[in-house]
């Protein structure tokens, strides 16, 4: 009985000889080859595919060559660490450049006053509920501005005016989910107004 063994692929150098040399940053690990890749175009595309295969291959291995010989080698618990050089070459955005926002009404008053954004754990929305002992949201789902609402009974103080001159068809509930949405459409509007003073003051 006859057995056969698969013949390993030869190994290739690591040395790559190009008549134009490479160009490297390695801040961005960015090999540029500038020899034009010459075939055939009646080529087959199976030759197509190994030829652009071993360009890749020759651009991977003179980069990983320009790696181990000019930057720093250090050993750490995770392994072996290459430091980097600062990346110079400049990436095309894919949009352009957000244009600076026009300074709202508010915006130049806090300037004026001094008053500085909110940190990140200034504007946590959330609270400690001293009766259960958890921390809730302020507001929005489960917030803790709609406690209440969904309470099957709601007390009413005695012989209230308000409730006493109630419109027909309204509700305590409907009452404050009227108050949030006419707040909200408040504060839509202010912003509406801010934007619209401040691109008539960019005028």
């Amino acid at each position: 009985m006859s057995t056969t063994t698969a013949q390993k692929p030869p190994k290739l150098s690591v040395t790559v000889e190009k008549p134009t040399p490479y160009t490297f940053d390695l801040g961005l690990l960015l090999a540029n080859d500038p020899n034009p890749v010459s075939l055939p175009r009646t080529a087959a595309r199976d030759v197509l595919e190994s030829h652009l295969t071993a360009v890749a291959r020759d651009g991977a291995q003179v980069l990983i060559n320009q790696l181990l010989t000019t930057t720093a080698i250090s050993a750490t618990p995770q392994g072996v660490l290459l430091s980097l050089p600062s990346p110079h070459t400049p990436i095309p955005r894919e949009k352009p450049t957000p244009a600076p926002k026009p300074e709202t009404k508010w915006s130049a008053f806090a300037k004026r006053r001094g008053i500085t954004p909110k940190t990140r754990e200034q504007r946590r929305n959330l609270q400690l509920n001293a009766e259960t002992g958890e921390h809730e949201r302020r507001w929005g789902y489960k917030g803790a501005n709609k406690a209440g609402q969904d309470e099957p009974i709601i007390e009413i103080a005695f012989n209230s005016e308000k409730e006493l001159n109630r419109k027909e068809g309204t509700t305590v509930r409907g009452d404050r989910k009227r108050e949030i949405r006419e707040k909200v459409k408040r504060n839509e509007r202010r912003m509406r107004k801010n934007e619209r003073n401040a691109g008539a003051g960019r005028k």
